[in-house]
């Protein structure tokens, strides 16, 4: 097998929409939920979300009528990319055919599902747009990306609910790896906070209810109550390592492990032992030779703020490592500041997992003031630490019991 690295990686998300920003306001604890601005919410029992703010399509090259033709979450993935090829330098010192994208969402176009929706029942079938269609798929952020960077390689979208964008950068992983590639595109995008969305997961009782944005996000915490929507993209160019060591590229981290299983147990709640995510992590670190006695490693966890998830979760990551060695930990939830980016998640989270590694910080867990005693690992509460860490792991545990897990050493 290849050796498979990061050089390249690009986000818009609720705390920032450039890496530089992303990653200091996630270390510096700033909050992206606020009370929710795309729409009246006045309706709804759930008052607030983690918005993507100050996103300019045109600052990523996209113009109005360029920007009229995509949905929102696929402008999210298009910016997200121009970020991460550029900084990687890919284009240009690649074969098209072995240049891969592994884009997904877990939703697709939901705010072009509710726009041509509603003009179907005011205005009739005739005024449907021609471009609904193209606009809504979940596929289209990896052909967009495809066909901007010339991408004539594999082209993967994943859909698996909140682990999307961890089994987008796997499979991209092994498709390098076993030299399907030479570099793949990879990520998630997701745009969802409508109306429709909102008060679909309200009433599957995922969301919290909490008006204070403040105590809204709140994973591992007793007083947690759901988790909050956000939205954004996160995505990565992964690379064969001796092609990136040619061109002198810079590298953020080695990609050594992934994990993907299925707890084929509920549709939306974890199997209670955790089980599955146990599994899944269990291949990623084997994967990356982890020695429990050797390393210094930090977890990336799925940590949603919903009851059942984190309870669970706990569980798993002890299954996984043994009590000793989870304990010995460091762990966080960045999902506590950009809520939950549901299929951007996962790949935003190794964004955050790779810097970790690379600077040598944890990012914190904010909001966590009243621990639960069923989640009694060190979850970072607060505020950021120094760590000397060798290995990091991104965990996402999705709808449908898709549970993912990418294994990441410092280089």
């Amino acid at each position: 097998m290849k050796r498979v690295v990061i050089t390249g990686m690009g986000v818009v998300s609720p705390v920032g929409n450039s890496i530089e920003a992303y990653w200091q306001n996630l270390t510096a604890g700033v909050c992206g939920v606020g009370p929710i601005t795309h729409f009246d919410a006045s309706g709804l029992k759930v008052k607030v979300a983690a918005e993507v703010k100050d996103f300019d399509p045109a600052a990523f090259g996209m113009d109005v009528p360029t920007q009229r033709r995509m949905d929102r979450y696929t402008q999210f993935a298009l910016a997200a990319a121009r970020q991460a090829v550029e900084e990687s330098g890919i284009v240009g010192t690649i074969a098209p055919e072995r240049l891969g994208v592994y884009v997904g969402s877990g939703i697709g176009g939901m705010s072009t599902f509710v726009e041509q929706s509603d003009r179907l029942k005011e205005r009739g079938p005739a005024r449907v747009s021609a471009l609904f269609i193209p606009m809504m798929i979940s596929n289209m952020a990896a052909g967009t990306i495809a066909m901007q960077f010339d991408a004539q390689g594999p082209c993967l979208p994943t859909v698996t609910a909140c682990a999307t964008s961890t089994h987008a950068v796997g499979e991209a992983y092994r498709a390098i790896a076993h030299g399907y590639a030479d570099a793949v595109i990879a990520g998630g995008s997701e745009a969802a906070i409508t109306p429709l969305a909102v008060a679909g997961f309200t009433s599957c009782m995922a969301l919290t209810q909490e008006t204070d944005p403040a105590k809204a996000s709140l994973p591992f915490d007793a007083r947690r109550a759901g988790f909050v929507m956000g939205e954004g993209a996160g995505i990565l160019v992964l690379e064969e390592y001796e092609h990136a060591m040619a061109r002198g590229a810079a590298i953020y981290a080695e990609v050594c492990g992934y994990g993907n299983t299925c707890d084929a147990y509920h549709v939306t709640a974890p199997r209670p032992d955790g089980s599955g995510g146990a599994r899944a992590m269990t291949l990623a670190l084997e994967g990356a030779d982890w020695n429990a006695e050797r390393d210094t490693l930090y977890i990336n966890a799925h940590g949603t703020g919903t009851a059942l998830n984190d309870k669970a979760e706990t569980l798993a990551i002890k299954r996984a490592l043994g009590e000793d060695a989870a304990r010995r930990a460091m762990i966080s939830s960045t999902k506590s500041m950009t809520g939950h980016m549901l299929g951007a998640a996962g790949a935003a989270e190794l964004i955050a997992s790779a810097l970790a590694l690379k600077n040598g910080v944890v990012p914190p867990t904010i909001g966590l003031e009243v621990p639960d005693p069923q989640c009694d690992l060190d979850y970072t509460p607060g505020v950021a630490k120094r760590a000397a860490l060798t290995c990091a792991l991104s965990l996402s545990l999705g709808f449908g019991g898709h549970n993912g897990a990418v294994a990441l050493r410092k280089v």
